[in-house]
């Protein structure tokens, strides 16, 4: 019933209209996303950098609907390369390969990323082609293997519940792919994904320790303080230090957890989603998986 509700408001024009015109819709976004320009998105990321917190810069706008909308988005990252390098700071991005054409043309799709790939590899930069739902699974990773072979300087994203990804961390992990770990938001059926908590939770301890004992500098992307305290005693156990991998999270979510793990010497970088296309982004991830909203509520204000 919630997807359904959310699925309707996404859909309705004046509605997002009005949120997108909204001082208080704006006051609310600007926790969790960086502007809508990239100035405001780098202007976050040199504040968060003092913080001794680094980031990787997301442009929102998945599913274009032509060629010339993923062109439009390459170039964007290719300015955001130069205005991350221009600024002091880290050129690190990721992105949806649905944002650079995937639905349209699988061929035209891994040129613009390769575009973005091999500019991200000439100046010491990185590119994280973000996991989308199990649909575009076996495509990301095929792509990812061909441009990790051609350049390196790019990485991928696991869902730890869905029930193939402990075949695909091995295979990884025996290519040198960098791996982002996270649990995974997207709505899918039974036989594609675990169902229950506990079911995903596991999986994801399983698949954190493989990757930090054998992985290539994975990113641990998660909110969950138990896990992140259950991870932080095995690393400690099995002596692996921690420049050899970092923490993951959302920018604006759980900054108390935040400082604790900088406090700690932990190493963190924060995913700063920014642009125009922040309501019907918003709007998705909570008709995708209607437990998002009390994950939102419930971080708020930490």
């Amino acid at each position: 019933m919630l997807r359904g509700i959310f699925l309707f408001l996404s859909r309705q024009a004046r509605l997002r209209r009005w949120a997108e015109t909204s001082q208080l819709a704006r006051a609310l976004s600007a926790r969790f996303i960086a502007g809508s320009t990239l100035e405001d998105a780098l202007a976050v990321c040199v504040r968060i950098r003092a913080e001794g917190i680094t980031a990787t810069l997301d442009y929102l706008g998945e599913n274009v609907k032509s060629l010339e909308e993923a062109a439009a988005c390459r170039d964007m990252y290719l300015r955001m390369l130069a205005g991350l390098r221009d600024s002091g700071l880290e050129p690190n991005v990721s992105l949806k390969l649905t944002q650079f054409g995937l639905d349209f043309s699988a061929e035209a799709c891994e040129q613009n990323v390769a575009a973005l790939v091999q500019v991200a590899a000439e100046s010491g930069g990185f590119v994280r082609i973000d996991m989308e739902s199990s649909e575009y699974t076996e495509r990301t990773l095929g792509i990812v293997r061909r441009l990790q072979q051609r350049y390196g300087a790019s990485g991928t994203v696991i869902q730890a519940y869905l029930r193939r990804s402990a075949s695909d961390v091995e295979s990884l992990i025996a290519t040198g792919v960098r791996v982002r770990l996270c649990k995974g938001a997207y709505l899918e059926a039974a036989d594609v994904a675990f169902a229950s908590k506990a079911e995903v939770d596991r999986s994801y301890q399983e698949l954190a320790e493989r990757l930090l004992t054998n992985g290539n500098y994975p990113a641990i992307a998660t909110h969950d303080e138990r896990m992140i305290e259950v991870l932080e005693k095995f690393v400690a156990e099995q002596g692996i230090a921690r420049e050899r991998f970092e923490f993951q999270m959302l920018y604006g979510i759980r900054r108390d957890l935040q400082k604790r793990l900088v406090k700690e010497a932990y190493r963190l970088r924060l995913y700063v989603p920014f642009g125009e296309a922040w309501y019907p982004y918003f709007m998705r991830r909570l008709a995708e998986r209607p437990a998002n909203v009390f994950f939102l509520l419930r971080n708020l204000f930490r």
